[in-house]
């Protein structure tokens, strides 16, 4: 088996003809953008690229095949080749669907152009607008799965924890309640959850958990990602590793320590205060009252939700790997992040390969030290909620 770093939630921003797909993602976010920064600077070998329903994404990848730096593979997938490498890309759509008492994000990946093709004549008539990202579905779950299924494709929750869009941060409290769990190739937890937390709901204990970026900008691919045991990157592959058959598996899960998260603690919206109740659309600290002013955490709904004890993991479950990404350690600006990637290549390298020493020739004994802090997740977290991201400190 080979080792594959595969982050598989990647949006698009701009089609080839500068129209928008994902609105909230950045401009310069193409496929081309994907690719390039993926291999040359991540060091990923396989990413998900979710927005390739849209007419004009398929349009640059025919580009692409035709001018020969993209093909399709045999066992599903694309091949993106550089003077510097290659990497697979799987293709997928982010779809929302109203479940229960809100509404939740999922992921669907299909295996080539063909089965697109037809899955987007389905798709192209239960929503508004087919060129956009994540449009809202007008179709139940059952339907969806069915069409996936049919096209050869897999489906999983998006982001499935977190207070907006989400499974069971905004629709129900069990998951079995409207689908049978083993139709789902996996579940996503989201930057604010971890293997731990998500292991306290016993109904998820034979699904494989991945750990993805949901990235709207070129700096945040590879923020959360896993590390496959597959022969080959392509999607035949990456399914049989979800499933963990022959030996194929999701080895390792590398994500944001959920303290970091966004999301992960209940907070007031209008404070910025953390608040420790969850049952009151008031603020205890402002005053302030409505229904957006308390957004509740991540943590706080798996104490409304967990039916075991955090931490109860099935024998399959790899270990969770608290990956810092390089972006948060204090004092690592842009000019001593070009000198690490000149001297080791890609941020791969410098997480997962390079010594203590040699970080230390390339960038100073200080800097050489946070990252190694990083890695051994020797820090201390401010706590992230209500949109805002949580803070490593080092004092």
């Amino acid at each position: 088996m080979k080792e594959c770093f595969a982050d598989l939630h990647i949006h698009v921003g701009r089609t080839i003809h500068n129209r928008p797909v994902k609105i909230t993602a950045s401009r310069s976010l193409t496929i081309s953008s994907i690719m390039e920064e993926a291999l040359h600077h991540k060091g990923m070998h396989m990413v998900g690229v979710i927005d390739c329903h849209s007419p004009e994404v398929q349009e640059e990848i025919d580009l692409r095949i035709k001018e020969g730096t993209v093909r399709e593979l045999p066992g599903g997938g694309y091949r993106y080749t550089s003077e510097k490498g290659e990497i697979t890309m799987i293709a997928g759509v982010e779809i929302e669907l109203r479940i229960g008492r809100g509404a939740a994000h999922f992921l669907a990946y299909l295996p080539d152009r063909t089965s697109f093709a037809s899955f987007r004549q389905w798709y192209a008539t239960k929503v508004k607008n087919v060129h956009l990202s994540t449009q809202r579905m007008y179709a139940d779950l059952a339907q969806l799965i069915e069409q996936v299924e049919i096209h050869g494709g897999i489906i999983l929750p998006a982001h499935a924890f977190t207070p907006h869009k989400s499974i069971y941060g905004a629709c129900v409290d069990e998951l079995s309640s409207v689908v049978d769990v083993s139709r789902l190739a996996a579940i996503e937890l989201g930057l604010s959850s971890d293997s731990r937390l998500a292991d306290g709901i016993g109904e998820l204990r034979s699904l494989t958990f991945v750990t993805n970026s949901d990235a709207h900008s070129t700096a945040k691919i590879a923020r959360e990602y896993q590390n496959l045991y597959i022969k080959e990157a392509n999607f035949t592959e990456l399914v049989r590793a979800l499933r963990r058959e022959g030996g194929r598996c999701v080895a390792e899960n590398y994500g944001l320590h959920p303290q970091l998260g966004k999301y992960y603690r209940t907070r007031c919206t209008n404070c910025d205060e953390l608040v420790a109740q969850t049952d009151s659309p008031r603020c205890p600290y402002c005053g302030k009252e409505g229904k957006s002013v308390i957004t509740k955490g991540v943590y706080e709904r798996f104490l409304e939700i967990s039916t075991q004890a955090p931490g109860t993991h099935p024998p399959h479950r790899p270990p969770y790997r608290y990956h810092i990404p390089l972006e948060f350690i204090p004092g690592l600006g842009p000019g001593r992040m070009k000198k690490l990637l000149a001297a080791f290549g890609t941020e791969m390298n410098i997480l997962h390969h390079a010594s203590y020493e040699q970080l230390e020739g390339a960038v100073g004994e200080e800097l050489a030290a946070r990252i190694e802090r990083s890695r051994t997740g020797d820090v201390t977290f401010l706590e992230g909620g209500a949109g805002i991201y949580g803070k490593i400190s080092m004092e």
